[in-house]
């Protein structure tokens, strides 16, 4: 069902300065409005569309390629918005992953995860017993790898079209001038206040005396100086100089180790994207250090040799094969996958079609698969995270997930900077064969070591057909992520549902450890008790993941859904 919600609230005072250029998109009188907007979960535009985790960041994203922008344009602006507007993922603290197609057909991958510290060494979590202290590695500011969200975004420019002063120029606004919160983001702020003020050493405008409520406005002034020493001075502008002496200082005050050396220094890199065909579908997805392209590959091409259509939508026969493909996969994951700068990761024998054929060997139809029986195959040789797509109208497409890992990341506000920074340390295995805060095992693939990058389950995600553009797609969800986006390729190829239906159809998730089968509140309950009765265990929890999506139609058409489960929304024209 194609729907609006109305959440905009409307202050009566806005100031008269909108900064110094002539082109400005927010205010109340602009096509942006911080303080009235709505909701808008399904769209379908005849140009240009951007779908995100905040109806405003989206708004900023379509209104620069109203502009003259391409899609790199519209990326950058959106994610600069979403740093101001969605703190509890947006970021400029955290990292992530741009995946891309060109109007040409030629791919794009850059990679801008987080890196451990210079200083970061393999037993840092561990105490005198040999125990990992999971506290240090998802709270605090010992938490925090070194931030990529900004270099991913210079590396992007160079695709761009429009000055980048103009596509800062947004968020800065959003940041200085304020912009409504919506019931959901009050809850979360006041949710956080207590850590806010447990590991800042600085007071933030994210923590007041009274509870923040809906309709209330946010001002992030110190965020709003941050941004525009980026806008004056590029990378440098947070890399170095004021920006990072904040941010090294903070440290310095919390007993965190990021330097100012690792803030120099740090580089985002380019990256293969990972291809490979399902059916009539090219799919392309993310590489090492990101799981996704290779977890949701493997996965696919498990599931390729079935009909599966036959099987129907969530019957208890597909979705015990969808299980026991994911939970091979995870098996794997755990194994075989780590940053390929410093482990040598085994892609191409684990997408292969004979290893793929001989993960299914042991599968029983109606009997229940046991991770302790399932494990690797022999290869040899973060939940709140954001993803927006992005389609323009010359073709061009880009899916980004970029994270802080865990809400609001390490809780951590840089004091006088104004942005929250990450808890991604916790994504590498403090000790092997460990679970992190999303019950993720990693073995000796994944350990810490200095400027290596953690392993991601980030899976942005894009599908042509007849090598033409087709769909970009990606969630967050922590571990969900991967099988998130294979949930909605199934769905959408095998069941041949809308958009719409494939992304906010009740999802189901199994990483093999922990041995647990987690579903959505809405899932199907005659199916619920059918894989009861083959030996799952069955485990009920809320939301998985926020999935954005937009398809080009035949007619090119862009059909464009947020999804249903926060306050995501779409943008376009």
């Amino acid at each position: 069902m194609k729907s609006t919600i109305f959440t905009g609230f409307l202050i009566c005072l806005y100031s008269s300065v909108m900064g110094q250029y002539e082109n400005m998109i927010v205010g109340p009188t602009k096509s942006v409005n911080p303080y009235q907007y709505s909701v808008v979960k399904y769209g379908t535009f005849s140009k240009a569309s951007v779908t995100s985790a905040h109806p405003l960041a989206s708004m900023v994203g379509a209104e620069i390629m109203r502009q003259g922008g391409n899609a790199f344009d519209a990326t950058i602006a959106t994610q600069f918005a979403l740093a101001v507007v969605y703190p509890g993922a947006g970021n400029i603290g955290g990292g992530g992953f741009t995946l891309a197609r060109k109007k040409d057909g030629s791919l794009i991958g850059i990679d801008y995860r987080e890196a451990a510290p210079n200083k970061a060494n393999r037993d840092m979590y561990l105490d005198a017993t040999g125990n990992a202290q999971d506290t240090l590695s998802q709270n605090g500011h010992l938490a925090s790898g070194v931030p990529g969200t900004v270099a991913g975004i210079f590396a992007t420019l160079s695709h761009a079209k429009l000055p980048f002063e103009m596509l800062i120029q947004p968020a800065i606004d959003l940041a200085r001038y304020g912009f409504v919160i919506t019931e959901r983001e009050a809850s979360s702020l006041n949710g956080t206040k207590k850590d806010f003020i447990k590991y800042s050493t600085r007071p933030s405008a994210f923590v007041k005396e009274t509870k923040w409520k809906v309709g209330d406005t946010l001002v992030q002034l110190d965020l709003a100086n941050t941004l525009t020493r980026i806008q004056k001075n590029g990378a440098k502008g947070f890399y170095e100089g004021e920006t990072a002496t904040l941010i090294v200082d903070e440290m310095k005050r919390g007993g965190g180790i990021i330097s100012l050396e690792d803030l120099k220094n740090y580089q985002a890199k380019s990256r293969t994207p990972i291809v490979f065909s399902y059916r009539d579908y090219s799919v392309i997805s993310f590489a090492p250090p990101s799981s996704g392209g290779i977890l949701i590959g493997q996965m696919l091409k498990m599931m390729e040799p079935f009909n599966v259509q036959k099987m129907g939508f969530q019957t208890p026969e597909s979705v015990q094969l969808m299980i026991e493909v994911e939970r091979r996969a995870y098996a794997d994951r755990a194994a075989h996958i780590g940053d390929p700068d410093f482990y040598k990761v085994p892609q191409n024998t684990l997408l292969s079609n004979a290893y793929i054929k001989n993960r299914m060997v042991d599968y029983k139809p109606g009997v229940a698969g046991s991770s302790d029986q399932t494990q690797a195959g022999n290869a040899p040789a973060s939940e709140e995270t954001t993803h927006f797509s992005v389609v323009d109208p010359e073709g061009n497409m880009v899916a980004v997930t970029t994270t802080l890992n865990g809400g609001y990341g390490n809780r951590t506000v840089v004091g006088g900077a104004g942005f929250i920074l990450n808890n991604e340390m916790d994504d590498f295995s403090a000790k092997p064969g460990s679970p992190n805060m999303y019950g993720a095992i990693g073995g000796e693939a994944n350990a810490i070591a200095p400027h290596k990058r953690m392993l991601s389950s980030m899976t942005p995600t894009l599908l042509t057909k007849n090598k033409k553009p087709y769909l970009t797609v990606g969630t967050p969800g922590g571990t969900t992520i991967p099988t998130s986006v294979f949930q909605t390729i199934v769905n959408l190829v095998d069941f041949n549902m809308s958009l719409e239906d494939a992304i906010n159809s009740p999802k189901f998730h199994h990483q093999w450890l922990p041995d647990d089968v987690s579903i959505e509140k809405t899932f199907n309950p005659n199916t619920k008790a059918a894989l009861e009765k083959m030996g799952y265990r069955i485990k009920e929890r809320g939301s998985i993941g926020r999935t954005e999506g937009v398809i080009i139609g035949p007619t090119g058409k862009r059909i464009t859904v947020a999804d249903k489960r926060g306050d995501d929304a779409v943008a376009g024209y």
